[in-house]
């Protein structure tokens, strides 16, 4: 298993993966963790959780660097992330007993009541483009609810899931309550239908998690899957042009665009469509492209090889079909996994960069005469993971998010998660909740006690 970096191409280091018999007895170890794990208190869980809170903020630079190196996103863009980690620790340690405290229900019975319990060791399926909070996001709330994690981590950042292993122990966790299995794709049946393992999380594309589902369905685990987005970024006739323009830049170009969350379809009404295009292309042209470790880099590369050959290729098909090049669209004399910041506009119906998820520095404009249209464009997507909608009326931005066919609306913000709300989506973005009060729900027995 190789950690490449993707703005130089070279190999920062090699692990050796697990062996089958060597996932097993890990598999073992942790399930033997948990045993006592389930038991301690709720203020015990957080003094550790805190622990690593405090860890993840002391050696901030550490692991933003490795970060970086494994999968390029920009050196400001890990530092906030590795913050944000540290961030959803604290709330589960502060909330994580009041989320699953008992919860009296008035039935028949002298006393009967839901009581929150953990369910044991769950997978938990993790990509790469937010190697941290992705994988903080569900141990927190995981590890505080009582239950035990394995983490198969994507193939790219090996360094990162170690990491976060090493953290929870220096933590204070048990030595093998979360453990990362260091397998290839094709190790990831054996241990769903391990006896010990409860229940999977994925976090990935759409095939991915058809993929884990049917693994999951077949051995009767329960699953939550947050997959691809096509996220709508609805700007109406009546909006703050220059703030939907400004958060436009951030909501398109954060990580390089490589996030299921970022804004991907910009629906614009038709009186600002062509001010709204002129302000973006002027905002990306200025952008600078370059070594992610440079706190003046503002474009870094993407994290693959043949992520930019895919991106590449649906700019191309996107254009032959009658896509305008308002600006980039190519790749640039850089060595490295780069392309440029990149607007199409006159996009309709039936073109790639309108039918399928885009990840990476692509805006797709797509022009519409009214409210109405921009609501039917949005939900004409077979994904439904976020979106935002852009006027000076809030009444009006509140019908219009209600409408809208996504786990999120955001009213003149732009699209982001936040450990505070459920966080999720519908359709082919998954189903099922991270974060909030419904996050930590999602892996407990929810229990009904009932006393005659």
């Amino acid at each position: 298993m190789k950690s490449i970096n993707p703005a130089t191409g070279e190999i920062i280091q090699e692990y050796q993966e697990h062996s089958s018999q060597e996932v097993q007895s890990i598999i073992h170890q942790v399930d033997l963790d948990w045993q006592d794990w389930k038991s301690t208190s709720f203020s015990e869980r957080a003094v550790m959780m805190k622990n690593a809170a405090r860890i993840l903020r002391e050696r901030k630079a550490e692991f933003a660097r490795l970060m970086t190196a494994e999968m390029g996103k920009r050196l400001l863009e890990s530092e906030a992330e590795i913050e944000k980690c540290a961030w959803v620790c604290e709330f589960y340690a502060e909330k994580a007993e009041e989320f699953l405290r008992d919860e009296e229900i008035v039935s028949d019975a002298s006393r009967s009541f839901v009581a929150f319990q953990p369910l044991g060791v769950i997978l938990a399926v993790m990509p790469w483009n937010f190697p941290f909070w992705q994988v903080i996001r569900f141990a927190a709330p995981a590890l505080m609810a009582g239950n035990a994690a394995v983490l198969k981590h994507a193939s790219n950042v090996p360094g990162c899931a170690l990491a976060i292993e090493a953290i929870f122990r220096e933590a204070g966790f048990p030595l093998d309550l979360f453990r990362t299995l260091l397998i290839p794709s094709s190790g990831v049946e054996a241990v769903v239908a391990h006896p010990h393992v409860a229940a999977v999380t994925l976090t990935g594309s759409e095939a991915a998690g058809s993929h884990v589902a049917s693994l999951a369905g077949r051995h009767l685990k329960k699953t939550v899957l947050e997959l691809g987005g096509a996220d709508p970024f609805i700007v109406l006739e009546d909006a703050d042009l220059d703030l939907a323009v400004k958060t436009a830049v951030t909501a398109r170009m954060i990580n390089q665009g490589q996030s299921c969350i970022a804004a991907k379809r910009f629906i614009v009404a038709e009186q600002v469509a062509l001010p709204f295009e002129r302000a973006l292309k002027t905002a990306f042209e200025s952008l600078r492209m370059g070594d992610p470790m440079d706190q003046d880099t503002q474009v870094g590369p993407l994290a693959r090889p043949d992520l930019v050959d895919e991106i590449e290729s649906q700019v191309n098909r996107s254009v032959d079909a009658g896509a305008r090049l308002v600006a980039g669209g190519h790749r640039p004399d850089l060595k490295g996994c780069y392309f440029e910041p990149t607007i199409l506009a006159d996009v309709r119906k039936g073109m790639a960069v309108y039918d399928e998820e885009t990840f990476g520095p692509v805006v797709s404009i797509i022009t519409v005469k009214n409210a109405e249209e921009a609501v039917a464009v949005a939900n004409d997507s077979a994904f439904g993971l976020g979106g935002c909608v852009w006027t000076s009326d809030l009444q009006r931005g509140e019908a219009i998010a209600r409408r809208v066919e996504t786990g999120a609306m955001f009213v003149n913000g732009m699209t982001r998660s936040d450990p505070r709300l459920p966080f999720g989506g519908i359709k082919k973005s998954g189903y099922g909740r991270e974060l909030g009060s419904h996050g930590i729900r999602e892996f407990v027995n929810i229990k009904t006690i009932w006393i005659g």
